[in-house]
Order: structure tokens, then sequence, then C-alpha cells
């Protein structure tokens, strides 16, 4: 407990101290590496790790890695990461219309918010799958098959439509096509890598959304992509409210949200004494239950705007500038909500 309470102190802290700087900008279509560790490729060339340049993936490019990682940022809070010795190919990159195909090796796509107006469609082997609900899918092509550690998956299979649920998995090759399920703890290092991420954007959030507001940057109403440089990550902010991690609880909160909840001093309350005046007191937060990044012990991924769980450790985006990109649809919302 005594960490949680650092760490959120600690970016709480950092939000004022960080200077503002300009910042990297998304264009509004899927397919920005934002992260490569060891060998990544796109298309022949390698990609060099940077802080300040991140590739955008065009229509029918290649990303293949050897011994390397890649995190891709798809529509505002979908995510795809790439394990070692694997390649994909982006067929499509419009918000409304994300098609991507695993052509080898594993990935693992995270997806924090399912928008109304945005779409992504992956494609391995014989199988067409898209994804009805936020959750973790896994997909490897040797052997071909799905895995939903959380969410659901539409999958399109030989003229046949399977839903494939949480805890399941579905083979993509053969005829038989029926979904079983799989132990969820047997994972392996390209699974813990994408959660770690998905834990570090978390963390990052609260700083961001709160230079977002400190800004009057525009949110689209489907959230958008920030970049926070303190964490040296891109971060997903919600266009209102507060989502959490179906899986990992894990909350990400809207600029109005997240300062209202956690920057803005609790309101006085008068209350009488002997000599006819008054003295204030104060209301407190109600105690939290979940860990940092705002964790839900329930793991729910609904929004509210009144928090079930501490915030996460924040970052340094400068509380006055920290530009943010907007990568989604729809008109801006100013502070969010």
């Amino acid at each position: 407990m005594w960490f949680r309470n650092l760490v959120l102190f600690a970016g709480l802290v950092a939000v004022s101290v960080i200077p503002a700087a300009a910042q990297p900008v998304i264009a509004a279509k899927s397919g920005t590496i934002a992260k490569a560790e060891g060998k990544v490729f796109l298309g022949d060339q390698v990609i060099e790790e940077s802080l300040t340049k991140f590739p955008d993936i065009k229509e029918n490019g290649v990303v293949r890695t050897e011994e390397g990682r890649a995190e891709v940022l798809l529509t505002p809070g979908t995510v795809l990461h790439l394990g070692e010795n694997s390649s994909f190919r982006l067929v499509t990159n419009r918000l409304i219309d994300t098609r991507l195909e695993l052509l080898t090796g594993s990935a693992v796509l995270d997806a924090e918010q399912i928008q109304k107006d945005t779409n992504v469609t992956l494609v391995l082997k014989d199988g067409t799958i898209t994804f009805g609900k936020a959750g973790h899918y896994r997909f490897d092509a040797e052997p071909a098959r799905i895995k939903v550690f959380e969410g659901t998956a539409d999958v399109q299979l030989r003229g046949q439509h399977i839903e494939v649920g949480s805890g399941k998995m579905l083979g993509l090759t053969g005829e038989v096509a029926l979904a079983e399920k799989f132990d969820r703890n047997d994972t392996d290092s390209l699974d813990n890598w994408a959660r770690r991420r998905c834990e570090i954007m978390a963390m990052a959030n609260v700083s961001s959304a709160k230079s977002v507001y400190n800004s009057y940057s525009p949110v689209a109403a489907g959230g958008m992509w920030s970049w926070n440089p303190y964490f040296g990550l891109y971060t997903y902010i919600p266009g209102s409210g507060r989502f959490c991690d179906p899986l990992y609880g894990y909350c990400y909160w809207s600029p109005g949200t997240v300062n209202r909840i956690f920057y803005q001093p609790p309101p006085a309350l008068y209350t009488g004494n002997s000599g006819g005046g008054y003295s204030p007191s104060y209301t407190s937060m109600a105690p939290t239950s979940g860990g940092y990044s705002g964790a839900m012990a329930s793991g729910s991924s609904s929004v509210s705007s009144a928090p079930a769980a501490a915030a996460s450790t924040s970052s340094a985006a400068s509380s006055s500038g920290g530009a943010s990109a907007g990568h989604g649809s729809g008109g801006g919302g100013g502070r969010g909500h």
C-alpha cells in the first residue's frame, strides 16, 4: 500500500514540475508504431527506437520483427502488441475500417474501449475476426488460432459465424470449428509484455488527462492518444468518464473526470460553533479499493465518474502544455467530461 501511495504522489507532483514541450502529433488514422524494441522492420527499413519519431504504416505496409517487439496504435483505445519473429500487414488504416492481417508469429490485441464509429478487423488464415467488446485477444499463426482472455470476438470462418467469449480459444484451420476452454493463467513473454505496456499506459493517463484539461485541448468524443514525455509513451484518454480494463482493472480517465476526482480541492462545509460564527471542515475522498491506475477489484469496464479505486502513478506531462494528438473521430469535446 505504501508503494502505491508513493507512486501516486510522485506522479501528481510531476505534473507541476515537468516543463512543457512540443509533442509529436498522430494523424487521424490507425497504424502508428509507438514503440519498437530490438530489431523491428517497416518494409525493408529498420525502425530505430526514438522518443521523437513514430513511423506511420501506410496501407498494405508490412511490419516485421526478428529479436524484437512492436507496439502499434490502432483506433483510440486499441493497440496491437507484436511478438518476436512475427509480422503483419496493415490492409487499411482508416479509423472507421482498420483491417490487418497477421502473417507470421504472434500478436496481442488490447482493446480498452470499442467505439461505435470505429472498427478493427484482423485476418488470420481462414478466419476474419472483429471485436464486440473491450478485452484482450491473443493470435498465433502456427497453429492458427485465437485466444480470448477477456471480451468477445466474432469470427467468420469458412462460411460460419462463431462467437468466441472470455476464456475460450478457436482454431482457424481445419474442418472442425469449435471454441474450447483454455487456461488463462498459461501465458508467455508476449502476454506479459503486453500486460506491462497496458499497465504503464494507464499509469501515464492521469497526468496526461490533467495536462489536456489545463491546456484546453480538444478531446474527440471517441477519445484520443496523448503523448506523455515523462513516461516516454502514448497513453489513451477517453472523451468522457472513466474506462477500466476488463481483465486487469487499470483505469483510464477523461480530462474533466480526472480533474474533478483527483485535483480539485474538496468543498468547504460550514458547521456552527458556540461563538455564533462558523468553522470550515472538509469532505474527504472515499476509501480506495484497488491498486494504482484506478484498478478496481471487480475489473469492471463500465463508464463512471465516481472512482471505485485509486489513481495510477501519473506521469509528467506539463500541467499547462503537453500537446495531445487527437486520434478519434467526432467533434471536439473541449476538456472532456
